[in-house]
Parts: C-alpha cells; sequence; structure tokens
C-alpha cells in the first residue's frame, strides 16, 4: 500500500513515543510495587519492635488494617505475604478512531512490542472492509491483534470510558468533534494522541470559527504555529476537565503543514483547580512583534493552604508601552510547558537505538533534538527577522543575538517550528534595547515619524548590549552540526484534497502539473471496439501555463499533447 511521505512522519513519531509511552508506564509500575513493598517492609520492621510485650499482637491488630481472613488463609497457604501481591501489568490497549485502511493501526500491532489489543475503527463500510483484508494480508500476528469495526468513533468512545490505554485521533480538518468522547476513553493514565490539519483555523485566518470549534481566539503572529498547538491543548484539558481529568503534555510538534500532540489523562478533581493557572490570555501589540500574556488565575499560599484566586491585570496599558499601537487580544492559549524533558530525551534516544526501523528518522531526529533543546516554560517565541524589519535595519546575525541576551544574563532558545524563531525570558524592553543598540552600530535610513520603529528607536536604550560571541551562542545540536530543519521532501508539499472530492484543475497548486496530467489522462482513457484500451492525450490542465494567470482557462484540442511548466 502506497504511504505519502508526511503520512510516514506523522506514523514514524507515534511510533515512537508509543514505544516510550510503553516503556515509561512499565517503569511507574514497578516503581509503584516497589514503594508499596518498601512500605510494608518498614510496617513489619515496627511490627517486630512491638511483639517484644505480651501484647504485641493487640497493638499489631489496632495500629495496622486487618488482613481478611479468606486473604491470610490464601496467603499462607502460598507461602507468599499478601504484601508481595501486586497487581499484574496489562498490556496496552490501542484505539485508532479513524483508521481508514488501517495502516497505522498494522504499524503499531507489528512494530511496537508489549502492546495489547488494536482495535481500528471507521464509520465507511469500504474503508473496514479495506482494513479488515490488510489485517488478514499481514497475517496471523495481524489478525490476532487487530480488530476492525465499522462504527461512528464518537460513540464506540463514550461507550467504552477508561477502556483504552492509548487513543489515536487523526482526522482531516479540526478533530474537535472527536475530542470530548475521546478524554472519556482513556484510561487514567493513558496516552492521548491527537492531531489537528485545520491550520488556517488554528493560526488566526478564521478567528471566529477557531473560537467555534476550540474555545480560543487566535492572533496573528510568527508565533502562530506554536499558537495552535497552545490552542488544541487548551481545548483538550477543557474537554477533560468537564469529568474531573486533567492533563500532561508530554510532546506537541508542529511537523509538515499540521500539529500533534501527545498528552497523558489522569483523574484527580483537586488538581483541575489548578487548570487556570495553566491558561493564558495574549496581548498581541499591532505595530511592533511584542506579545504580552495574562495568566487566568493565581494561587495564594497561607500558612498550610493554597488558595486559588483570579488573576490581577492587565499586564499591559491600553498602549503598547514599546511603539504606542494598540494591542489585540486573544486565547485563552495553554501557557504551561508543552513538552516532558524525560520524555523527549527517552524518546530521541530510543529512536537513534532503532534507526532501522524508522524510514522518516531524518525527519522525526530532527524535530526532537531540536524540541529537546527549546526553553520548555516559555510560550511562543518571536522572528529575528520581524524585529529587524520593525526597525527597518538588517538582521543580526542569529548567533550575535543570542550573544546579545545571554551576556545580559537572560536564556534564550531556538524552537522547532520556526529556524529564525527565538524563545527567551528576557522581557521586550531587554530586546529593543539590544536593537537599539545594533541600529546604532548599522545606522539605517530616516524613516517616516510615525512608525512603529522610528518610535521605539527614539528612546535611548537603558542597557548596553554586547555583542561579543558567548559560549552557549550555538546549541550543542549547532556545534555538532546536526540537521534541525530539512527541506520538503518534494515539490507542491501540502495537505492533498479531501477524501471524495472530484479533481480538477484548481488543485494543481495542492497535487502539482504531473498529478493532475496523470488523472486527467486517466479519465479520458477509452476502451476501442476490439476490447483494447487506448490512450488519448490528456488536455492541459487548466491554469498551469507559466505566462498565464492561474484563473485563466486554457483550451487545448485532442490532438495537442499537454506541456507541463
Amino acid at each position: 500500500m502506497l504511504q505519502s511521505k508526511h503520512a510516514v512522519h506523522n506514523r514514524d513519531m507515534s511510533i515512537a513515543v508509543l514505544r516510550a509511552f510503553v516503556a515509561k508506564r512499565k517503569e511507574e509500575h514497578e516503581a509503584l510495587a516497589n514503594k508499596r513493598n518498601k512500605s510494608h517492609q518498614e510496617n513489619k520492621q515496627s511490627e517486630t519492635s512491638v511483639q517484644n510485650g505480651e501484647d504485641a499482637s493487640t497493638s499489631h491488630l489496632d495500629e495496622m488494617d486487618v488482613v481478611p481472613e479468606k486473604d491470610l488463609n490464601q496467603a499462607q497457604a502460598t507461602k507468599t505475604p499478601s504484601w508481595k501481591v501486586t497487581r499484574e501489568l496489562k498490556p496496552p490497549l490501542v484505539l485508532e478512531a479513524l483508521a481508514a485502511s488501517g495502516l497505522r493501526s498494522l504499524r503499531y500491532a507489528r512494530e511496537v512490542d508489549g502492546l495489547g489489543k488494536v482495535v481500528a475503527l471507521d464509520n465507511d463500510k469500504a474503508s473496514v472492509d479495506c482494513c479488515k483484508w490488510n489485517i488478514k494480508f499481514n497475517g496471523a500476528s495481524s489478525t490476532s491483534n487487530v480488530e476492525a469495526h465499522l462504527a461512528d468513533a464518537r460513540v464506540y468512545m463514550l461507550t467504552h470510558p477508561k477502556e483504552f490505554d492509548v487513543v489515536d485521533i487523526d482526522p482531516y480538518g479540526a478533530p474537535s468533534v472527536f475530542l470530548d468522547s475521546a478524554v472519556q476513553a482513556v484510561a487514567d493514565g493513558g496516552l492521548l494522541m491527537c492531531t489537528a490539519t485545520d491550520m488556517a483555523v488554528l493560526c488566526g485566518t478564521n478567528g471566529e470559527v477557531c473560537y467555534s470549534k476550540y474555545g480560543s481566539y487566535p492572533t496573528k503572529g510568527k508565533y502562530c504555529h506554536e499558537m495552535a498547538l497552545r490552542i488544541l491543548l487548551a481545548s483538550i484539558e477543557s474537554h477533560a476537565n468537564r469529568y474531573k481529568r486533567y492533563i500532561v503534555p508530554v510532546l506537541s510538534v508542529f511537523m509538515d503543514f499540521y500539529v500533534r500532540v501527545f498528552v497523558r489523562v489522569f483523574t484527580s478533581p483537586s488538581e483541575i483547580k489548578n487548570t487556570p493557572l495553566k491558561l493564558s490570555y495574549i496581548y498581541q501589540c499591532v505595530g511592533c512583534d511584542s506579545f504580552h500574556l495574562q495568566c487566568l488565575g493565581r494561587s495564594i499560599s497561607k500558612d498550610s493552604t493554597v488558595k486559588h484566586a483570579p488573576a490581577i491585570g492587565p499586564v499591559v496599558p491600553q498602549e503598547c508601552s514599546d511603539c504606542g499601537k494598540k494591542f489585540n487580544v486573544g486565547g485563552p492559549i495553554w501557557s504551561a510547558p508543552i513538552h516532558d524533558q524525560d520524555w523527549v530525551v527517552s524518546t530521541l534516544a530510543g529512536v537513534k537505538s532503532m534507526k532501522d526501523r524508522y524510514p522518516a528518522y531524518d525527519k522525526i531526529t530532527s524535530v526532537l533534538t531540536t524540541v529537546s533543546e527549546e526553553l520548555h516554560d516559555i510560550p511562543l517565541f518571536f522572528n529575528l527577522h520581524n524585529i529587524a524589519g520593525t526597525v527597518k535595519c538588517t538582521s543580526p546575525s542569529l548567533v550575535m543575538f543570542r550573544s546579545a541576551v545571554l551576556n545580559a544574563g537572560y536564556r534564550i532558545s531556538g524552537t522547532h517550528v520556526h529556524p529564525l524563531g527565538v524563545k527567551s525570558d528576557a522581557p521586550w524592553d531587554v530586546i529593543w534595547d539590544i536593537m537599539r543598540c545594533w541600529v546604532k552600530i548599522h545606522p539605517i535610513k530616516e524613516q517616516p515619524h510615525d512608525s512603529p520603529g522610528t518610535t521605539i528607536l527614539s528612546k535611548s536604550p537603558t542597557l548596553e548590549a554586547d555583542f561579543s560571541r558567548a559560549g552557549a551562542a550555538l546549541s550543542k545540536a549547532q556545534m555538532k552540526k546536526v540537521k534541525r530543519f530539512l527541506p520538503n521532501p518534494e515539490r507542491h508539499w501540502g495537505p492533498k484534497v479531501r477524501a471524495g472530492r472530484k479533481i480538477t484543475s484548481k488543485h494543481v497548486s495542492l497535487l502539482g502539473p504531473e498529478a493532475i496530467n496523470s488523472i486527467l489522462n486517466g479519465a479520458v482513457r477509452h476502451e476501442g471496439g476490439n476490447g483494447a484500451v487506448t490512450d488519448k492525450p490528456a488536455p492541459e490542465p487548466e491554469g498551469i501555463k507559466e505566462d498565464e494567470p492561474s484563473t485563466k482557462r486554457q483550451k487545448t484540442g485532442d490532438d495537442e499533447q499537454a506541456n507541463e511548466p
């Protein structure tokens, strides 16, 4: 079965995280068992010291829980102390809610060791039949481990609450309609994997649609793809909170043209009180690139108790203190960390140790390497070229800018979302002071008096920037010359046409002229009178000539060969 390259990237990343989850789940179970055994051993020692008196047995019964007689007899019969009896860890159950041909489910079952049953769902009968054929084609191991069902994923997940250790949602478009049932189907401590491809909605092109689907209003900025991740996480958290559950993100990535998050789901009525501390509104200046976050809530510690209260705000004045322009308000978004550093490192190590088993090894290692070097506690980022463009100056090199921030006493890192993205805990007045100092060294032409850049540069810097090379100006991956941002694997890279739609010449930008030509070639094939198949040259796809606008309709005779650009 043919696979698109972006699907291979997605599945390889999912398999890598799933392998890390299986290992982590086993470690947590063993740690819990060891902790329980240690606790019982300590209780046993205290019991021995009490037994020195005549009433030792009575004291023991008063201080410790009494083992039921039935269980005690059973433990004595098997010669195993009751405190050593621990529940066996069952293999994790996996649900792929939107399976289509079942390729992802089959890869999970065949490539990830230690998994239990994998359930593949789809509400299209042809897809389920194809999935069942693929299961049978892959042999007995797949037949015994993978099940295909014709069902509505939402109904199926609602009728199987907390049954699956792993739930995978990868729809074409928005996953919002599946989130409510998905957070209920995941077992406590389980893993929810979710993809969103509606990037135009999440990145601010259709803000009102984003609010209707995810409950957050996006702002437009160079950080839009990371904001998309944080909007999706905030939406999942909102759905989970309705059932006294909360999420812990372990990995959140923007890859190719979609976002994918991996979160663990836990149940705790007390922990969900901290949700407002993990969400923030964003104030985006319309003049310059500065942005500020306003947390939804705050915690107040008094004596030994912690109380929750609304946050104090706003964090910004009516006009931007840097350029004097107004602010747009968006959110709420997830402002807590979107990665777990231990998970990222262990996942990356696992991928490197099994290089031959990942077709998209280069892609996922580049993403994981960059993620591992991010400042996880800094939400969003800014673009170095953009802030240089605001003040109309030549951009400093990334190494020089990072050195200036580090020499000023602040932290800085890149981001996996954009090669020129910069994360830093330096406040915006420090960032603009560095740019003011840079402009002093590299003068610019006079700009309009009402431009944001002119307003920013009119202020004298309070910080004298030091652009001398800092030791940590390059990340470890950069020093080792590890590839962090790979080029697109092919032309016309992007989301393809939704299944079921008629392919026409207007899809050239998505599929490319070669694909359109082949499709139109197939459309004009016809059988001759003797049953032989004859080929007619395909007409040229409409509107793809380089010297004509794409909206112009170009006609080609049946006897003319279509020319590709």
